[in-house]
């Protein structure tokens, strides 16, 4: 074994590091945060009950919808996001202590996620500075996370190796929300109302990700960088930056390749973190039906990413999650027809996405990573987390500017079928084995 590649404990680490911090993404991002600061928002505007027509919030002078406030703020974070993590990753890719550094930021994040707790009554801004903080912390942890993964396994493994990962992770996500679950559940007879269960459950997940880190992390290690005669300061990483923008674009290839995920990726991403808001404010369905479907979509991920890992040591990646792209657009078509008050069909439309949703993720990551030229993989892995997961800008964003035009909530779901076909047909023209021979790789014998 040579000294870039890991060790099978380190290999476990890895995998139960997405363990540790899919519960964020799971429980905060996708299910509680959304209808949780979406109801402060209402309440800030003076909304009644009775569903009267509310007035704009004006949060630094600017008109918002209180139901397109967290699509707002999510779209926020994420412009922070695009200044942060590159240059996250830059530092990272020339630090000697990436464990350490992967250590603080989710020190950091979790602490902001715990920090929920005092997000009540109408502090709908506390709530979304703390939204911004969180999800930069998270996509930033992830950058680092995502950049051990060309280190810990060879290009044949990859696949495999990212499917498992992921789906480890949606496991650990999963089980946090069970328990989530279970409090929705024997909230009512113990008296505990639902905006005190999002809150606390919210809470979890920033203790989920703290504690099981710790462990996840240990068995991490650290290898000398690539470069290591230039400064390895944080201001160091915006000359880096600049570097790898002027490489990325002679990797014309590897540049199309991020286009397309950016772009499918990020309608993925509103999918998962806006659904709760769809199905309790148009399909006016109960946390006691939303949040046990969101949880089967949890496992059914866990066994759709490996089986499209499977699928792909057949017909490659690249085919692999081309096909998935297919589906994703059927999903949110049939996602548009759903009927208000019908918890079958919603839970039906989550067991297709839950066939989809891990392993056109896991297959991209792996993908990509046969694009980053060697030693530079977390500032690649910055750029790439742009649109990771809970990171989307541009599909909340249309789906909040969707909500204010037409004030319908399934306009702005039907609208997000523009990146899947927009992301297979840039990725359909991607010429993936040249792609990888462009950035200095070996292909894989399957792709």
């Amino acid at each position: 074994m040579t000294e870039s590649r890991s060790t099978t404990q380190e290999r476990r680490g890895w995998y139960f590091y997405d363990w540790a911090i899919s519960a964020y993404n799971t429980t905060v991002i996708t299910v509680f945060l959304g209808p949780y600061l979406t109801s402060l928002a209402e309440r800030a505007a003076g909304c009644s009950d009775e569903g009267s027509t509310c007035v704009d919030l004006h949060p630094l002078g600017i008109p918002v919808a209180p139901g397109s406030f967290f699509a707002y703020v999510l779209s926020l974070s994420v412009i922070a996001q695009v200044l942060v993590l590159p240059l996250v990753g830059a530092y990272a890719d020339r630090s000697w202590h990436k464990k350490r550094l992967l250590a603080w930021i989710t020190a950091l994040g979790a602490t902001a996620t715990i920090a929920m707790v005092f997000v009540t009554g109408d502090r709908y801004l506390l709530g979304g500075a703390l939204l911004v903080v969180s999800n930069v912390l998270f996509g930033a942890a992830e950058t680092v996370y995502y950049s051990y993964l060309p280190q810990i396994s060879d290009p044949d493994e990859r696949d495999a190796v990212s499917s498992r990962g992921w789906a480890i992770g949606y496991l650990g996500g999963g089980l946090l929300l069970l328990f989530n679950v279970i409090a929705v559940l024997v909230g009512d007879g113990l008296g505990w109302s639902t905006g005190e269960i999002a809150r606390w459950s919210i809470v979890s997940a920033g203790v989920w990700w703290a504690v099981f880190a710790i462990f996840a992390i240990r068995p991490l290690r650290d290898r000398p960088p690539v470069e290591t005669s230039r400064s390895r300061s944080v201001f160091a990483g915006f000359g880096q930056l600049a570097r790898t923008l002027r490489e990325l674009g002679s990797l014309k290839l590897t540049l199309l390749f991020l286009v397309a995920y950016l772009i499918y990726n990020d309608g993925i991403q509103t999918v998962i973190t806006l659904s709760a808001t769809y199905a309790t404010e148009e399909l006016e369905l109960e946390q006691t039906a939303l949040v046990p479907t969101i949880l089967m979509i949890q496992f059914l991920a866990f066994g759709g990413a490996l089986l499209l890992g499977a699928l792909a040591k057949r017909i490659g990646a690249w085919k692999a999650i081309l096909l998935s792209l297919v589906l994703w657009t059927f999903v949110l078509a049939a996602a548009y027809f759903v009927p208000a008050r019908a918890p079958l069909p919603f839970v039906a439309l989550g067991a297709a996405i839950g066939l989809v949703l891990g392993g056109s993720q896991a297959l991209s990551r792996s993908l990509f990573s046969q694009l980053i030229p060697a030693g530079k993989e977390a500032e690649y892995y910055g750029l790439y987390q742009i649109s990771d997961k809970g990171t989307s800008w541009m599909g909340p964003l249309l789906f909040g500017l969707a909500y204010q035009l037409t004030d319908s909530y399934r306009v702005s779901i039907l609208s997000l079928i523009v990146f899947f076909v927009v992301g297979f047909l840039v990725l359909a023209a991607v010429p993936i084995r040249r792609a990888i021979v462009e950035a200095g790789n070996t292909p894989p014998k399957l792709l």
